[in-house]
């Protein structure tokens, strides 16, 4: 990241950007996949999952809030940033590389996956087929509709890459699917300089504009869960209280639905404390749970 993006940002985000990855690479079915790592193997640890378009650079200034005492991994999904591109993609495949990724990135015991957007469609398929192999899952402001929010607009657009001249140009093209009123700058620039790669005649984005295909619908995975889980959904963001009330009834009245203050769909960009205090408090509760009688 440009050094002097970050003068004006606040000391816990410069803190935390001062905990930098390892970046590692693992292959899964073919395909190379990358993947971010915090803290030191051997612990339990957390998955972290982005959304559609995104890559694993979203998590860079949450990752650290919890690597002290866990193993945090943030991977890209196969057509997403910095991971191969592939003929086709499907929840199931994405769920699998989830759970390669948590078995080579030296996380002990079942990990918990944390998915954002279309991120918390591909958490909600790891509960569903490997629910036994995890310790939970959270899924964060991922909507019932019947594709992500991200796949709507972009299945509208062209799937060829758009080349921009020079990396200015493109930085300063950085947006959020769907658009967000308040980002914060310095998360922005610092996200915006991870999404993007030179290509022969310039500056394209990393993600594959045709990794878009059919899903399993959230609303038929919710039930299917095999794990305990959480829902965390942003005050602005796409999970109005009708659709809260319709998840709560999908997941049995039995799972923590959280609501984040004053956030838009992407909590990470305009409220990312509100995001972590909420996490910190559900793994806390579940660590209580977990403990003996």
């Amino acid at each position: 990241m440009d050094p002097t993006a970050t003068e004006d940002a606040p000391r816990w985000f410069r803190t935390a950007l001062a905990e930098p990855p390892a970046h590692r690479d693992t292959e899964v079915e073919g395909a190379r996949v990358h993947y971010r790592a915090w803290g030191e193997e051997g612990r339990p640890g957390l998955v972290l999952v982005h959304g559609g378009a995104a890559h694993s650079g979203w998590w860079d200034h949450v990752a650290p809030f919890f690597s002290a005492g866990a193993r945090v991994l943030a991977l890209d999904l196969t057509g997403h940033g910095d991971s191969d591109h592939r003929g086709a993609y499907d929840l199931d495949l994405w769920a699998r590389e989830v759970m390669a990724v948590a078995a080579a990135g030296g996380i002990a015991g079942p990990p918990t996956v944390i998915g954002h957007s279309m991120g918390g469609w591909v958490t909600a398929t790891v509960g569903a087929r490997f629910g036994a192999e995890v310790d939970g899952i959270v899924i964060v402001d991922s909507p019932l509709n019947e594709q992500p929010p991200e796949e709507e607009r972009l299945r509208r657009k062209t799937r060829t890459a758009k080349v921009y001249d020079d990396r200015e140009t493109i930085l300063g093209r950085f947006t959020t699917m769907p658009a967000q009123e308040i980002l914060l700058p310095y998360v922005r620039r610092h996200i915006a300089e991870e999404s993007v790669k030179a290509v022969a005649n310039g500056w394209s984005w990393k993600f594959d504009p045709s990794l878009f295909a059919e899903r399993v619908l959230l609303r038929d995975l919710l039930p299917e869960l095999k794990c305990r889980a959480g829902f965390l959904r942003s005050e602005f963001g796409l999970v109005p209280d009708t659709m809260a009330g319709e998840i709560d009834a999908l997941l049995g009245h039995r799972v923590p639905i959280v609501d984040l203050p004053a956030t838009g769909h992407h909590p990470m960009l305009d409220q990312p404390l509100v995001l972590v205090t909420a996490l910190r408090a559900l793994l806390r509760q579940w660590a209580v749970d977990s403990l003996p009688d």
